[in-house]
């Protein structure tokens, strides 16, 4: 079952084509990377499926629905929501209570801290639940931005670089995470810059080069492709 379908979205920015005429689908349970150079549109896109641009051209639909147009908290009560780059939390209120904020969506105050709790529970985070989420470590503010994002109840999760400024053993520990949400059923869109863990946790892989999408394929597809290759992976993955 097809959860995702763009079909032909543009973004323009004045004279600047950030995204051209891309289209692609991602079936229920897949887990897809995004990979490109800077400034190949990879944010553009995530930031036009979840509203925050409006698409010059093109359709987004999410379950059969079209979505292309819509408000991000429409989007987000309709199942898609994403983790942003830039973690930013309230530093003084608890974890528990940045997570609830996302549960607000669906949900009154005492069913959203419920549902936050069994959250971080999925993210391994409850045993932190009453620090201030200022006293925490990046690789745990980053968990803390996906348990706020599934208490949204997702169908499908965009990854942001949530593996940015983490270490070999904290990116491990995140994969895991990534692996364990897609085997609850979650669907996952994922960019990132971290080739290796976009290799080996991804089903499929979709490369932007320039706001158009010039390959998707297997991990191993992607890693051959002359066209991905000389536009961002390097000779080390043709070898």
């Amino acid at each position: 079952m097809t959860i995702l379908a763009v079909s032909n979205l543009s973004k323009s920015f004045g004279g600047l084509h950030a995204l051209s005429d891309v289209s692609f689908t991602v079936a229920q349970g897949e887990i897809v990377g995004l990979i490109g150079p800077n400034g190949a549109g990879k944010s553009t896109l995530f930031s036009t499926l979840m509203g925050l641009h409006r698409p010059n051209g093109g359709a987004v639909e999410l379950a059969g629905r079209p979505v292309a147009g819509r408000k991000p908290h429409v989007i987000a009560a309709m199942g898609m929501t994403k983790t942003f780059q830039n973690v930013s939390l309230f530093t003084e209120s608890s974890v528990l209570d940045n997570v609830l904020i996302g549960g607000l969506l669906h949900s009154g105050v005492a069913e959203a801290r419920a549902e936050a709790m069994a959250c971080l529970r999925r993210v391994g985070l409850t045993d932190i639940a009453d620090r201030a989420a200022g006293s925490l470590s990046f690789p745990e503010r980053a968990r803390v931005e996906v348990a706020r994002a599934l208490c949204t109840r997702p169908k499908l999760l965009l990854l942001d670089e949530v593996m940015a400024a983490l270490n070999t053993a904290e990116m491990d520990d995140l994969l895991g995470l990534i692996r364990q949400l897609r085997g609850e059923g979650l669907t996952l869109l994922v960019v990132e810059h971290h080739m290796r863990a976009i290799m080996s946790v991804c089903d499929r892989v979709l490369v932007l080069n320039f706001g158009k999408l010039i390959a998707d394929g297997s991990p191993a597809d992607i890693a051959r492709d002359p066209d991905v290759v000389r536009a961002y992976l390097g000779r080390e993955y043709a070898e």
